[in-house]
């Protein structure tokens, strides 16, 4: 069967020297990234502090359009935020907890680093955070998740697809519930946009962070946030900067938030960051996010196929509506396997107590599944994975 998608393999040199199966950790980089980077030096070298006001400023909300049609957004409503925790903080940090509403809804299994901050801001704030617990390690009961959603709860949380499982939640169903009884709905979606359809305006999403990192194969300090042009309207975050002051060079004392998308940025922007992202994206939309998404359901069934075939525990969902680009197996001494496979350059991630990660992008072959998990068993047989054993590994 021929695949329209591959395509774009020799738009990613990584793919030339590596099976390259970790883009729900770090995408592949275009190969015209490094000439974004030389314009970046060269506007630095030659423009100097004028670089400024001939594009470097309004990067962040430029860029944030640009990103906007992915996630079905309007334009200026999406602006570049260094990271997804400062980007959730902002809008944490916007919003009011009176005593009888004052509920922030997170689940067991979202990301670390956002319930890291959200600890750490929400008792300042006058939030308290009630966390939904999971049965299994690997989604969230759906009804169990609507029923916490009361009229206590101010802001909902959460993960759109789980990092661990790639269990997508019904985000759907969590905004209705949330705006029924009067609360907010804040999507962290890093795992989701790139690799599925994603349309904040059809979902009702009043918050939705993200990054470029991983299947936007934008690379790292990248990250957007979405504001509903009635959240901005209403709402301005605390924890802000100069670049979201309505006048930034007044240099007054007293903050006067921005219109719009822009009131949600912080200090000086990550320029550097922004023109390395600027390509994955562009090629991700060329590739089609319907495609994308059809060929990441037919390529993680075949791997849980191969899983089940072989007996290894697979953390992800078996329903292909419910799970996003990445399956994870419980591979006997996975850990050292999944070294021995970097170390051929194999490259694959390792998370405790899911085990080892493969996502496969629009750019991965059908052949390259099969031949991971070939790795995999000849490692095993062999006792390859042995010459790892307290070995540790980089990859994150």
């Amino acid at each position: 069967m021929s695949d329209p998608l591959l395509q774009f393999r020799e738009e990613f040199p990584i793919l030339a020297t590596s099976t390259y199966l970790v883009s729900n950790s770090l995408g592949a980089m275009p190969r015209t990234v490094p000439a974004q980077l030389a314009r970046y030096a060269q506007q630095w070298q030659t423009r100097g502090v004028r670089a400024w006001a001939e594009g470097w400023w309004e990067m962040p909300v430029t860029m944030g359009d640009r990103l906007a049609p992915l996630i079905g957004a309007a334009p200026g409503s999406v602006v570049m935020v260094p990271t997804v925790s400062h980007g959730m903080s902002a809008i944490l940090s916007a919003l009011d907890y009176p005593a009888e509403r004052n509920e922030v809804l997170m689940t067991a299994l979202d990301f670390p680093s956002v319930r890291y901050a959200y600890d750490g801001l929400a008792p300042r704030f006058g939030a308290r955070i009630v966390e939904v617990p999971s049965d299994d390690g690997l989604g969230i009961d759906l009804e169990r998740l609507l029923a916490h959603i009361t009229e206590r709860t101010r802001l909902v949380a959460v993960s759109h697809v789980l990092f661990r499982s790639a269990y997508i939640l019904d985000a759907a169903a969590i905004v209705a519930k949330a705006h029924a009884v009067g609360a907010l709905v804040a999507l962290d979606a890093y795992h989701s946009v790139g690799v599925m359809p994603v349309d904040v305006q059809a979902l009702g999403v009043d918050f939705l962070c993200g990054g470029v990192l991983k299947w936007l194969c934008g690379g790292p300090g990248g990250c957007f946030l979405y504001a509903s042009p009635a959240m901005s309207a209403r709402y301005a975050p605390a924890l802000t900067g100069w670049q979201g002051h309505r006048q930034p060079f007044a240099f007054d004392n007293a903050m006067v938030a921005a219109e719009g998308g822009w009131r949600w940025l912080g200090g000086t922007p990550v320029v550097p960051a922004l023109f390395a992202g600027l390509e994955g994206p562009r090629l991700v939309a060329e590739a089609g996010l319907e495609a994308i998404r059809a060929k990441s359901m037919r390529q993680t069934a075949r791997l849980v196929t191969l899983a089940d075939a072989r007996g290894w525990t697979v953390h992800a969902p078996r329903d292909p509506a419910r799970r996003g680009g990445t399956v994870a197996f419980s591979v006997p001494h996975a850990a050292e396997v999944a070294r021995a496979l970097l170390a051929r350059d194999v490259v694959i991630d390792y998370r405790p107590g899911a085990g080892i990660r493969v996502a496969p992008h629009f750019y991965t072959t059908d052949a390259e599944l099969e031949a991971v998990v070939a790795a995999m068993d000849e490692i095993l047989s062999t006792g390859a994975w042995q010459a790892f054993a307290g070995v540790q590994s980089t990859v994150t």
